[in-house]
């Protein structure tokens, strides 16, 4: 899974043009990134998760935050934003997923029905 995340990355960069800093999609990696207004809830939906089918749905909403919270500005963070969406759809379909949209993730995540 690490190789198809990294080759997802790779190309998601090359087709984005995004060029700043990218956080690591882990549990460290996202919670250092994260405003820390953002940070107690992420600490707390990973706490309340209850099983290990949506913990991939769970680091990609809170990965794509991450890079958001990670912006310097309002472009930037545009950027970071299509840089992760694309990232995440190029990984699903390397893992024999179907692809999803920022909004049918988070509606995973806050475990709600998905547009």
């Amino acid at each position: 899974m690490a190789a198809e995340w990294q080759n997802a990355v790779t190309e998601a960069l090359e087709a984005t043009g995004f060029n700043s800093v990218v956080v690591q999609r882990n549990v460290d990696g996202i919670g250092a990134a994260l405003r820390i207004d953002h940070r107690a809830d992420f600490y707390a939906e990973l706490g309340s998760l209850a099983d290990s089918a949506r913990f991939e749905a769970f680091l990609n909403h809170w990965w794509t935050q991450a890079l958001a919270d990670s912006a310097p500005d309002e472009d930037a963070r545009e950027r970071a934003i299509e840089f992760a969406d694309v990232t995440v759809s190029l990984y699903a379909r390397s893992a024999g997923g179907p692809t999803s949209t920022q909004a049918e993730i988070e509606a995973l995540v806050a475990g709600a029905e998905a547009p």
